[in-house]
C-alpha cells in the first residue's frame, strides 16, 4: 500500500491533478490488475449476503416504496432488474440501484468495516451490479468493479473520519461506487477522476439521519449515494467535469466540513492553513485490490458494534436465574459505541419503547436487554412493538448504561488485526451485591470469532432469511448462478436477480412517479 497525504491547499497553489486524491483513486480504478481467487470468492459471498437480507426485507414499507419509485422508471433496453420483480421487467439502472440498495440496507444485517469511520461496503454492490446489467457486462467485469469499490471505500474509511464532524458515512460510499463503476466499464482515468469528484460533491449529508428518532432514511441513504454515483458517471462519460480539487480545494469538504482548517480561519480570524492532513492508503500500481478481506458480515440484524455484545449477552444469560434480581448493567466499551449507540449519544429515543425499529437497532441498551432475556436475536421478532414494550424488558433496559473505556477505544482503532475489537466488558450488578463480569472482543461470526463465516454460513443465512418468501427452486437457481459468477457471460447478469412468487410482492402506495 502507498500512503497519500491529503490536506487543504489555497487556490493559488494550482495543485496538479497528479497530486490530488481523486486522481489517485481514479488511477487505482483504472489499473487492470487481476482479482485474487480469495477476493473473488468473498465477493460471491457478499452478493449472497446482500440477496439474503434484501429478500428478507422485500415487503417492508421502505423497500416497497423504493421499488414503487423504481418501477416508475421502466426501461425496456439497457435496464436493470429489481429484487422480487420478474427479470423481464427492467428499470433505469440508477433506479434499480435505489430500490435494491434500500432493500439491502433496510434490516441492517449485511457487511461492515469499522476504522476511522463506519461503513457498510456491500452498499456498493447494488449500483455496480445495476450498471453491469444495464451495460451488458460479464461476471468477471462485475467482480473487478466490486473489488475496486470495496477497496476505495474501505481505504477512505481507514483514514478519514466523517462522524466526528457529523457527516454521514455515505460521503465515502458515493466516490467508491463511482470508482467501481469506472473499473466495471474500463473507463479512462480522466473520466473516473471527474466521476469520483462529482459523486463526492453531491453526497454530503449529515449525521442527523442516524441521530434522535431514526427514520427509514437510514435505509435510503446508501441507496441514494449509489444512485448519485451512477448519475455522476453518466454525466462524466458524456464529457462533463466536476468541482476540483474536491478533497484538497480551499472551499472543499475537507476545508469547511472536516478537519482541514482551524476554527479561527473558518470564522475569518486567521489566514494560515491548518497543517492537519489525512493519510489515505491506496494500492500501488499493479497491486491487487484486497480490502474486502478486511471487512466482515453480521450474524444478527443490528448495528455492527452490537454484534459481539449480543453474543456476550447469550453467554452471560446462562449464569442468570432471575433477571428481576439485576440492579444495574454497565457496558464498558469504545468511544464510538458509547457515543453512537450507547447512553453517550444522549438520545432519549434510545430508551423509548415506542421508538422506531431503526432507532432500536441503534440502542445497545435495548439490544443487550432483549438478547439477555431471550437468548436469541431475530430480524423481525426482536423489534416488534410488543417485544419492545414488554414491562420486564423496559425495566431491565432502563438499568443499562454504557461508559467509554480507553482500552476498548484503543482496541477499536488498533492497526493490529489480532487486537482490533468492537465489543466490550459487561458488569451485571445484582441486588444482593454480587457482580457478574465478562467480555468479548469480536462477534462469533467475525474472522477471528468463535464461528467465522464461510461460504456454508453465508448460504445458511440466505436460506434462513428467504425461507417462506421465495420458492426452494428459485433459491437453488440463484445460489447456483451466483457461485458460477466468473463464468457468467456478457448480458447474463440478470441471473443474479431473485423473483418472488406471483401475487406475493407488496404494491407501493401511489406517489409522483
Amino acid at each position: 500500500m502507498q500512503f497519500h497525504e491529503v490536506k487543504v491547499y489555497p487556490s493559488k497553489a494550482l495543485l496538479p491533478r497528479e497530486q490530488q486524491l481523486a486522481w489517485k483513486i481514479a488511477a487505482v480504478a483504472a489499473d487492470r490488475v487481476p482479482v485474487p481467487k480469495d477476493v473473488q470468492e468473498m465477493i460471491i459471498n457478499r452478493i449472497i449476503d446482500n440477496a439474503a437480507v434484501a429478500i428478507a426485507a422485500i415487503n417492508r414499507r421502505p423497500v416497497v416504496s423504493a421499488r414503487g419509485m423504481a418501477l416508475g422508471h421502466r426501461k425496456r433496453q439497457g435496464g436493470a432488474t429489481v429484487f422480487g420483480v420478474p427479470s423481464g421487467i427492467t428499470v433505469s439502472p440508477e433506479w434499480a440501484a435505489w430500490a435494491n440498495g434500500t432493500a439491502v440496507r433496510e434490516l441492517d444485517m449485511h457487511d461492515t468495516f469499522l476504522a476511522a469511520d463506519y461503513s457498510h461496503p456491500a452498499d456498493n454492490i447494488p449500483p455496480v451490479l445495476a450498471v453491469a446489467q444495464a451495460m451488458g457486462r460479464s461476471g468477471r467485469d462485475l467482480i473487478r468493479g466490486i473489488a475496486t469499490a470495496y477497496e476505495i471505500h474501505i481505504d477512505l474509511v481507514r483514514a478519514i473520519c466523517l462522524h466526528e464532524h457529523k457527516v454521514d458515512h455515505i460521503a465515502h460510499l458515493a466516490p467508491a461506487a463511482a470508482a467501481g463503476i469506472g473499473t466495471l466499464l474500463s473507463l479512462p482515468q480522466e473520466v473516473i477522476y471527474q466521476s469520483v469528484q462529482q459523486a463526492l460533491h453531491t453526497a454530503i449529508t449529515f449525521r442527523q439521519s442516524r441521530k434522535g428518532e431514526i427514520s427509514s432514511w437510514k435505509a435510503y441513504a446508501p441507496a441514494h449515494a449509489g444512485k448519485l454515483a451512477i448519475e455522476a458517471v453518466d454525466r462524466c462519460m458524456r464529457g462533463e467535469g466536476a468541482p476540483s480539487p474536491i478533497y484538497e480545494g480551499e472551499d472543499s469538504i475537507i476545508a469547511w466540513v472536516l478537519a482541514g482548517r482551524t476554527q479561527a480561519e473558518k470564522h475569518g480570524r486567521a489566514s494560515v492553513y491548518d497543517p492537519v492532513y489525512y493519510r489515505v492508503p491506496l494500492p500501488g500500481p499493479g497491486e491487487p485490490k484486497r480490502a474486502i478481506m478486511d471487512s466482515y458480515t453480521k450474524e444478527h440484524s443490528a448495528e455492527y458494534q452490537s454484534q459481539a455484545l449480543i453474543d456476550l449477552a447469550f453467554r452471560m444469560r446462562e449464569k442468570i436465574t432471575d433477571f428481576e434480581a439485576i440492579e444495574k448493567i454497565v457496558i464498558h466499551t469504545s468511544h464510538h459505541t458509547h457515543y453512537v449507540i450507547g447512553t453517550g449519544a444522549n438520545d432519549p429515543q434510545k430508551m423509548d419503547p415506542k421508538a422506531s425499529r431503526e432507532t432500536l437497532d441503534h440502542s445497545i441498551m435495548y439490544i443487550f436487554a432483549v438478547a439477555l432475556q431471550d437468548g436469541r436475536w431475530h430480524h423481525i421478532d426482536s423489534y416488534t412493538p410488543e417485544r419492545a414494550s414488554r414491562p420486564d424488558t423496559v425495566r431491565l433496559w432502563h438499568k443499562i448504561e454504557t461508559r467509554e473505556d480507553p482500552v476498548w477505544t484503543e482496541r477499536y482503532h488498533s492497526q493490529d488485526p489480532e487486537t482490533l475489537a468492537f465489543g466490550g466488558r459487561v458488569e451485571i450488578r445484582f441486588k444482593d451485591g454480587s457482580v457478574l463480569v465478562d467480555e468479548l472482543g469480536v462477534a462469533n461470526a467475525h474472522p477471528r470469532g468463535a464461528r467465522p463465516f464461510g461460504r456454508e454460513q453465508y448460504i445458511a443465512k440466505f436460506r434462513t432469511l428467504t425461507e417462506g418468501i421465495i420458492t426452494a427452486r428459485e433459491a437453488a437457481r440463484f445460489l447456483e448462478a451466483v457461485q458460477d459468477l466468473p463464468r457468467l457471460r456478457a448480458g447474463e447478469l440478470s441471473a443474479l436477480n431473485i423473483v418472488l412468487p406471483r401475487g406475493t410482492l407488496a404494491v407501493a402506495k401511489p406517489g409522483i412517479f
